[in-house]
Formats: structure tokens, sequence, C-alpha cells
């Protein structure tokens, strides 16, 4: 088996069927639920990736042994940093979104680094654990976030006067309130407000009581949890 980490056709072709494999299997989950970078954007990482690594290697067993062979890696590591900067989305509720696909586009390019050096069981193991992480972490994580007595919401309100009765009446029902954030409202009537609001609430009361309970004070266009 000494020729699955030689430079060799078969080897180098197989490396490249599993970048493809193992960026297509994280990619088909992220495109699944709807995210910027799917399928096709996760294997052409994790094929640059593994092709990078693969060239790195060629260098330094054909041409010269001078060259470092980490060097072309260690680029592809820090470059695609610039990708996942351009999925992390800052929306007008300053809800952060993309950072899940931007850490699993990166995991899939260091796998892909894994798999031109010819690491096969560090690829593979961390592949699955991988796709682990992204399919089925997300129902732990919501169970987990249901039951957290800190809720962050964004609140749009239709006048300043209502904006003060809404938080009297969220302390009113003892909620501690840990931060707020105003400012002016482009999605409803003239002079309305947006509020993000973080808060802990009591023990006994669920996020959804909550969110039913605020939605029904005066002048409240939405309420909505944020993640």
């Amino acid at each position: 088996m000494e020729w699955l980490h030689d430079i060799n056709f078969y080897s180098v072709t197989l490396r490249l069927v599993l970048a493809v494999l193992f960026g297509g299997i994280i990619g088909l989950e992220r495109g699944a639920n709807k995210h910027q970078a799917g399928l096709r954007t996760h294997i052409l990482v994790c094929v640059g990736a593994t092709l990078a690594m693969l060239t790195n290697a060629y260098i330094f067993e054909e041409i010269t042994r001078i060259a470092d062979p980490a060097r072309l890696g260690a680029q592809v590591i820090s470059g695609i940093g610039f990708l996942g900067a351009g999925l992390i989305l800052v929306t007008s509720r300053n809800k952060v979104k993309g950072l899940t696909t931007a850490a699993g586009l990166w995991a899939s390019a260091c796998i892909g680094l894994a798999l031109g050096i010819g690491f096969y069981e560090g690829a593979l193991i961390a592949g699955i654990l991988v796709f682990i992480v992204l399919a089925f972490l997300p129902r732990l994580e919501a169970y987990v976030y249901d039951r957290s007595r800190l809720m962050n919401v964004f609140v749009e309100l239709d006048s300043m006067n209502n904006l003060r009765r809404f938080i009297n009446s969220a302390r009113s029902q003892d909620f501690i309130i840990v931060e707020t954030q105003v400012s002016k409202s482009d999605n409803i009537v003239d002079h309305g407000y947006n509020l993000n609001l973080s808060f802990r609430i009591p023990k006994q009361i669920s996020h959804d009581d909550v969110l039913r309970s605020l939605s029904k004070c005066d002048g409240v266009f939405l309420v909505e949890e944020l993640e």
C-alpha cells in the first residue's frame, strides 16, 4: 500500500476523487439548508486545497528537497479566510449569519490539504466529524438554546413612547435587561424604531411565552428572537 502515499497517477487520482467526495458531503448539507456556499463551492475549495498540497509534495519529491513541503498549504489556510469572510453577513437586525458555513468551508480546505499530502486517516475522521457537527448538532444546539435564560430579541415599534413602554413592560415581567440598542427603522412607518434587546428571563417562562407576551405591547409591529 506504499503507492497510496507516493506521488503517482493512481494516488493523485484517489486523493482528488476523495476531495470531491468529502467536499461534496459537507457542501450538500450546507446547500440543503439554503446556505450561501453549497455543493460546488465546497467541492472546488476541497479539490483546490488538495491540488495545492499535491503540487507542494510533487515539488519537494521530484524537483528539489530544499523546498518547504508545507508552504503552499499554509497559503491555502490563510487565503481561504478571504473566501470565508465573504460568507459572513451582518443583517439590518444586527444578526450575524454565515459563520458556520465559513467555518465549514475552512474545514473543507483543511481536509483537502490532508488528502493532498496523503494523510488519509486524518481526512476521513475529520470529514465524518465535520458532517456530524453540521448535520446533527443543530438539534442539540436548538434544544440547549431554547432552555437558555438569556434571550436576544429584535423588535420593530412605531414610536419612542411605545419603545419606552415596551422596555418597562419587559422589566415588569421580571426580565433582567442586559443590553439595549435602538436605531431608526426603515422598515415600518415614519418615525419608527428598531430595538435590539438582550435580557434574562425567569426559569418558569419559555421563550415562546416571552415572545407572545411582548408582541401584545402597544405599537409593536414585530418581535423576533435572534440566534
